[in-house]
């Protein structure tokens, strides 16, 4: 077995010093032309444009594709109710707020009560129930469920005169 790697040896020794003895000139002919070529140019990073979120904020407008309202109907429909807000009481915070920059975050019972979690457009969470006003509008709260507030506002005609608007707050899943 000695012999055997000792002739290996000997054979891979004459192997490598037969490589080594090889003529390279025509490859490092080539590589000396490829370094004195000019270098190419590289095309610059194309720019970045970032991605720009679409809010679609006519969710809560009258939907085009529902008749028109119309002003006379209306009229006659409410003129047997006697609706005005109530001016002499006193404003609660979530009024200060137009009732498109509200939304509903959560509920929680407390005592066997259902309260909604409301954030205003400021960034505060509070809670409220059934009988609580929101809006600028008069909008008072009517029914609170886990998944959405019902509120009727009081405003103006356009007449001289005041309509109910029922509008609703539904849970987000934004926040």
């Amino acid at each position: 077995m000695k012999f055997q790697a000792k002739v290996f040896l000997i054979f891979l020794l004459v192997i490598l010093t037969s490589c080594s003895r090889s003529d390279h000139s025509d490859l490092r002919a080539y590589i000396d032309e490829v370094k004195r070529r000019p270098a190419g140019a590289i095309d610059p990073i194309p720019t970045f444009v970032p991605y720009e979120a679409f809010v679609y904020s006519s969710a809560s407008l009258r939907s085009p594709f529902d008749p028109p309202v119309d002003v006379q109907r209306r009229q006659i429909v409410n003129s047997g109710k006697n609706i005005k807000p109530d001016f002499n009481r006193e404003k609660e915070y979530l009024e200060s707020f137009d009732l498109n920059s509200l939304s509903m975050v959560g509920s929680i019972i407390k005592r066997g009560v259902l309260w909604a979690l409301l954030k205003d457009g400021a960034g505060g969470v509070h809670r409220v129930k059934k009988g609580n006003y929101v809006g600028k509008n008069h909008g008072k709260i009517v029914a609170t469920a886990e998944s959405q507030i019902e509120i009727t506002e009081i405003v103006s005609d356009g007449l001289s005169g005041w309509v109910e608007r029922p509008r609703v707050i539904v849970l987000s899943d934004q926040d």
